[in-house]
C-alpha cells in the first residue's frame, strides 16, 4: 500500500519530542530502557504484507518497506504477525473463491519466507510456546493473523485449513459488512447499511465456536461494537482485538469505546494498541484542508498518487510538509496515550501494542520496525516497570493465546 511519508525535517524535529515526551530522558533513564527492550519479548500482533512478498521483488530481508527482517533486529521487534488481508469483496461464489485463493497467496508467500529463504533468521511459531523457543535461539519469529473472514466466505471447513497453515487469529470483519460480523466501517458501494446482523451472524456465532474449538484467536478489531460485544459474549476463549486504539483518546469508529474495553477485561482477553496515525490522533483541520488539497491536484486516492510524475510529486511534498507543520502528526507520546488511558481504564494485564504497518500505521517516531525502541524508551519515561513493559509489550498476548489453546484442548474430541 502507497504511503505519504511526513518529510523529512518535519520527522527529525518531532522526533525529538516523541521519544522524550513532555519531559526529558537522561542518560541513565536511555540506558535502562535500552537494557529493558533487550530484556523483554517484544510483539507486534499487525503487519501487513502484499501479494508479491517473499519474491524477488519484495524481499522480506531488505525491501523497502516498515517491516523487514533487518529492521526488526536492528529495532529489536522480535515478533510480527503476518497478516493474510484481503479486502471485502462480493458475497457470490467467485468472489468467496477469489478470497480463499488471494489468501493462499499470502499464507504461501509467508511460508516462503520462514521455511525456504531465512530459516535461520526467522522463524514461523504456531503455539504460545513456539514464540519463546524461536526466540530463545536467537531469531525473529512470525506468527500469522487472518484480516477478514470473509477468507471463509460461507465454508466453516476453512478454518481448519487455514489454523493448520498457521493462523492464530482471524479479525472477523474488515471495511465493510460480512456474512460473520458487522463491519465498524460500512461501505456504501457494497450496498452496506449501518448494521446487517445487529452483531454478529448465526453464522458468525459459528465461526466463533470454531475458533475457539481449533484454538484461534477471535479478533474484533474493525468489527462493530454491537458485534464485538456479542462476540464477547458467545466466545469460551478471551479474545484480542489486534489493533485498536482508545476512543476517549482519539473518536474514531475503528477505535473502542470505554464500555467495550472494560467487556473485553471482563472476558479476559486484550486490545493491542494501534499505531496508525488517524487512529491515535484526530485531525480534523488536517483532513479538511488535505481533501482541498488533493481535490485541487485532482488525486482521488493513493492510487492517483503512485501516478504523479517528479514534479508533481514534489509539489504535492511540499504541500503535505506545510499542512503537517501546521497540524502536527501523530507521535510516540500521543500513541502512549491510548495506552495510559487503557491501563488506566481496565489494568495492565489486558493492553499489548501494535503497529499496523505497512498497511497505513506508523507515527513520528515509530514510523517502521527500525524504531521499536522508542516506544518502550516512553513506557519506561512515563514510570512503567520492567515488568508492566514485559505485558504491554507481549506478555498479554501470549496469555491470551495460551488460555485460547487451552480451551481448544478442553474442547477436543476424548479431552
Amino acid at each position: 500500500m502507497f504511503r505519504s511519508k511526513i518529510p523529512g525535517i518535519l520527522a527529525a524535529l518531532t522526533l525529538v519530542t516523541a521519544a522524550c515526551g513532555s519531559g526529558d530522558v537522561s542518560d541513565d533513564m536511555e540506558a535502562a530502557a535500552r537494557s529493558i527492550h533487550e530484556r523483554v519479548i517484544t510483539i507486534d500482533t499487525h503487519d501487513d504484507i502484499p501479494f508479491d512478498f517473499a519474491t524477488a521483488e519484495v524481499d522480506p530481508l531488505d525491501a523497502d518497506r516498515q517491516v523487514t527482517i533487518e529492521k526488526m533486529e536492528a529495532g529489536g521487534l522480535d515478533v510480527g504477525f503476518f497478516v493474510v488481508y484481503v479486502g471485502q469483496g462480493e458475497r457470490t461464489p467467485a468472489g468467496y473463491e477469489k478470497a480463499e485463493a488471494d489468501a493462499l497467496t499470502k499464507f504461501d508467500a509467508i511460508h516462503r519466507m520462514t521455511d525456504e529463504m531465512y530459516p535461520d533468521r526467522i522463524g514461523l511459531a504456531y503455539t504460545a510456546d513456539d514464540v519463546e523457543r524461536i526466540h530463545g535461539e536467537g531469531r525473529r519469529v512470525a506468527a500469522i493473523g487472518i484480516e477478514n473472514g470473509f477468507v471463509i466466505g460461507k465454508d466453516l471447513t476453512l478454518l481448519a485449513r487455514y489454523h493448520e497453515l498457521g493462523a492464530r487469529y482471524v479479525t472477523l470483519a474488515h471495511g465493510g459488512h460480512n456474512d460473520i460480523a458487522d463491519s465498524a466501517t460500512p461501505r456504501e458501494a457494497l450496498g452496506d447499511g449501518p448494521a446487517e446482523h445487529g452483531g454478529l451472524s448465526p453464522f458468525g456465532e459459528e465461526v466463533v465456536a470454531e475458533m475457539n474449538r481449533l484454538g484461534i484467536m477471535v479478533d474484533v478489531s474493525h468489527i462493530s461494537k454491537d458485534a464485538a460485544l456479542h462476540a464477547m459474549r458467545v466466545s469460551r476463549a478471551p479474545v484480542i482485538a489486534s489493533h485498536s486504539g482508545a476512543r476517549a483518546v482519539a473518536d474514531h469508529p475503528r477505535n473502542m469505546d470505554d464500555e467495550t474495553l472494560l467487556a473485553l477485561k471482563e472476558n479476559g482477553g486484550v486490545v493491542q494498541a494501534v499505531a496508525l496515525g488517524g487512529y491515535v490522533k484526530v485531525r480534523p483541520e488536517f483532513d479538511s484542508a488535505r481533501t482541498a488539497l488533493w481535490d485541487s491536484m485532482g488525486i482521488r486516492g493513493f492510487r492517483d498518487m503512485q501516478g504523479l510524475d517528479d514534479g508533481r510529486r514534489a509539489e504535492l511534498d511540499a504541500a503535505m510538509e506545510e499542512l503537517n507543520t501546521r497540524w502536527p502528526p501523530a507521535s510516540v507520546s500521543d500513541f502512549v496515550d491510548h495506552i495510559d488511558h487503557a491501563v488506566g481504564l481496565i489494568g495492565i494485564d489486558h493492553v499489548g501494542i501494535s503497529s499496523d504497518f505497512d498497511g497505513g500505521g506508523g507515527i513520528v517516531g515509530w514510523d517502521d520496525a527500525s524504531e521499536t525502541f522508542n516506544v518502550t524508551l516512553e513506557l519506561v519515561r512515563r514510570g512503567y516497570s520492567e515488568e508492566e513493559v514485559r505485558r504491554l509489550w507481549g506478555g498479554n498476548v501470549l496469555r491470551v493465546w495460551r488460555e485460547v489453546e487451552r480451551v481448544a484442548r478442553e474442547t477436543a474430541p476424548g479431552s
